[in-house]
This record gives C-alpha cells, structure tokens and sequence, in this order.
C-alpha cells in the first residue's frame, strides 16, 4: 500500500476543476446514473470545449478560401489548430497533415514512404495497432520487400531495444514502431530505439504511432526526430472524424497525394473543416491551462510539456494505487483470484492501462460483471484482429483492460478495487 502524498496527485482543487471540464466524467449518458468509465484506452473522456467550439464552427457556411471577414476568420482558425498540433509534436520543422482518422494517416504514409524509399526490408514489431502493423505487411507483399518483425518482451510488456535494432540493415527502407502499447501500457524507449537505429542506417526513415500514448505523456520530435508520427484528437480529450500526422521535409516531399502548384509541405487536400482545427487548440489550451497551475512560463509548448508532466505523474500515482492499494482497500496485486498480467515494477515505463484475469471468470463474462456493476472495462480477446497477434506475443489469451484518466480521483480507483473483490468473491469456487 502507498502513502499518498501532494507531490504528484492533483490537488482536490484542480481535479475539481479539470472533472468539470470533462462530459459525462461520471455520468452514464443514456441512463443517467452513476458510472466509473474505465476504456479511456479505447475512446476517451471528451472536453466540453472541444466538442462545443467544433459544434459552433461547424455551423458557419462560409468556406474558408474566401476573402470574407468570416472565411478570413475560419483560415485563422485553421491555422491556429495546425501551429498548436506542432506545440503537441513539438514540431518546429516538418509538415502537419490532416487525415480521417490516425489509422488512415499512418497506413497512407507507410505506403508513400515504402513506394518511393529505396530498400529491400520493412521493420516493425509484434505490438503494433493493426494499422501499422497491416500497413507495412500490405506493403512488403505488394513491393517483393522482406517484412522483417520484432517480438516483444512479455515481462515487460513492451520490445526490447535491441529487438529492433538487431533486424535493422543498410537494405531497410522503414522501420515502423509504435510508441506505447494500448494493451500493457508500456513505453518503449523511442528516444533510444531512433539514435541506435541511425547508427545503423544514418538515413532511415522512421514512422511512429503515438495514438496511445499522446494524452499520457510527453512527444517531442526534437528528441526523436522521426519522420512521422500521428495522433488522434478522439482519444485525446477532442473529437471523433480526424487524424493529425507530422512528416519530416523529406518525408513532405515524398511523391504523396497531393494537389499541383501547391508547396512541398502542403499535404492538405480539398475543404478543411475548422472546427477540427478548433478542438485540437481546445485541447493545447486545457494541456497549458493544467501547466499554468505548476509554472510561470508564457511559452506555450513550455506550458503544454509541464501540463502533459502533471498528467504523467498524476496518472503514475493512480496507477500506483490500483496495483498496490491503500489503506482503505486492497490493490490489484493483492486481491487473491486476480492476476495482473505484464506487471513491470518500473512505473514510469508504463502509461495507465492494466491488464487482469479474474480466476473462474472468462474475459467477456467478466466485462459484464463489471458493467452490471456500473464500471466499463473492455475485453482483449485474441479473436479479436485488434488483440490477436500481441496476445499471442505475450502468450495470453486474453484480458481484462481497465484505462482510467488523468481526471479520475482516488475514490474512484478505490470504489472500482472494491468492486473487482466482490466479482472476485461472487465467482470464488
């Protein structure tokens, strides 16, 4: 059990604040009754701003490319939206381009890159989302190139450095790597992953998904200079409809779709709807906003890192108490009859995501024990194609995941361990 302290749980003042920013925070919004939603991983928690400002702007008829007050107002609009996705990249070269969803994004830009880079082999790894992992093998088949994958570590839950690396040569045109597992949790060191790599091959080209890990912990493409990386507003606090993506210049330059007479950078194709742009700086300005609380810095990347760090280690404690408890009720690793699976001690390694088997209890049934109980968790099954091949990896068949959010309190984690021990003890033989 933990002795919690101020150091890095919000004040009850601040997540007062934050809950209220947030809709549906503890509010089933069908049945109206009280819930605890725990598949933050799979949707997420949407800011009342966010989904207000795309409304409003989504009503206005004019086009943007127009020279009227209000077309010159949407473009603005834009902008911002495009400038503050470089804030949450901190991207302060390179392009931003706008897809339907992150999914779209990263299997367009594995194909641009895998068409038109020189190379015999594509990498990536057992723990990718589908998109990526599917992209790449589509396009390996399709070109004749060798797809060349890195297993993961079921200890913790993530790939080893030298997993990839070692599948690394001068003849591979991508490596494709995902940032942080939407099963276990865990981070892989991409800081690392890309210095080693380019020792390796100083000129390859590297494409990271960072859809999970984005509203947990801090991006920078300073740090690790890849030549994409996508997120998805929808499970970043925002709205449902769009992918945001960064490219490299020489990744932008690369024979993508794009429209004639346009620059090199430009990878925007027919109308922008600004409301989206709008919902991504609803969701910079609440990041800076959370910093403002920790920091006297203007700079609004400075103040987005030190939000996006209070978010990290807020979630870290509420991790920590779900796995070990406190002195009101038992944790996860405590509770008999329930295993936690990919169970790494090194907690900064981790984003908040567990995963659990309860004994006697197959995965779905147990889904619906917690709901019937007003808690939403999800299954990952490996007959599911968005589980299977890193169940497998693992050598499970399956999970419970529970995801909560940096807008969860410690109550809540609390009453969800005190209702998980009473499934445990309902289904006791």
């Amino acid at each position: 059990m933990i002795k919690l302290t101020s150091e890095t749980l919000f004040s009850n003042e601040l997540l007062k604040e934050i809950r209220e920013r947030f809709a549906y925070i503890d509010i089933d919004p069908l049945t109206q009754k009280k819930r605890l939603f725990f598949d933050n991983a799979g949707g997420s928690f949407r800011l009342k701003s966010a989904n207000e400002k795309f409304a409003q702007l989504d009503l206005i008829p004019n086009c943007p490319m127009r020279d009227h007050e209000v077309s010159k107002y949407l473009t603005k609009v834009e902008q911002k939206g495009l400038n503050d996705a470089r804030v949450i990249f901190n991207a302060k070269n390179g392009s931003i381009a706008t897809y339907y969803t992150a999914s779209q994004a990263i299997f367009g830009i594995t194909g641009v890159i895998a068409e038109n880079v020189e190379g015999t082999n594509i990498v990536t790894t057992t723990l990718e989302h589908p998109s990526a992992f599917d992209a790449a093998k589509f396009y390996a088949d399709k070109l004749g190139k060798e797809f060349r994958v890195a297993q993961t570590n079921p200890v913790t839950g993530g790939v080893d450095v030298e997993e990839i690396t070692k599948l690394i040569d001068d003849n591979t045109c991508l490596l494709s790597v995902i940032y942080a597992s939407n099963i276990s949790g865990a981070i892989l060191d991409i800081e690392t992953i890309v210095k080693e790599a380019r020792k390796i091959k100083p000129d390859l080209y590297i494409v990271v998904d960072a859809v999970q890990h984005a509203p947990h912990g801090i991006i920078d493409i300073e740090k690790t200079p890849v030549d994409a990386m996508n997120f998805a507003p929808y499970k970043f606090f925002g709205v449902r409809g769009s992918g945001i993506a960064y490219l490299s210049d020489r990744a932008a330059k690369l024979p993508h779709h794009r429209l004639f007479g346009t620059d090199d950078g430009n990878l925007q194709l027919g109308s922008s709807a600004p409301g989206h742009f709008a919902s991504v700086s609803e969701i910079v300005d609440y990041v800076c906003w959370i910093g403002s609380n920790f920091s006297n810095e203007e700079d609004r990347r400075s103040l987005f890192e030190e939000g996006m760090k209070r978010i990290s280690l807020h979630e870290r404690s509420l991790l920590e108490i779900m796995l070990d408890g406190t002195d009101k009720v038992k944790g996860l690793r405590n509770i008999p009859g329930v295993t936690v699976h990919l169970d790494y001690d090194d907690l900064s390694k981790r984003d908040l995501i567990v995963a659990i088997s309860i004994d006697h209890l197959d995965f779905q049934e147990a889904v619906s024990q917690y709901e019937a109980e007003n808690v939403i968790v999800y299954d990952r099954v490996a007959s599911s194609i968005y589980s299977k091949r890193m169940l497998e990896s693992f050598r499970m068949e399956g999970a419970i995941r529970i995801s909560p959010l940096h807008c969860n309190r410690v109550d809540e984690i609390e009453e969800f361990l005190e209702i998980t021990q009473k499934i445990v003890d309902r289904n006791a033989k």
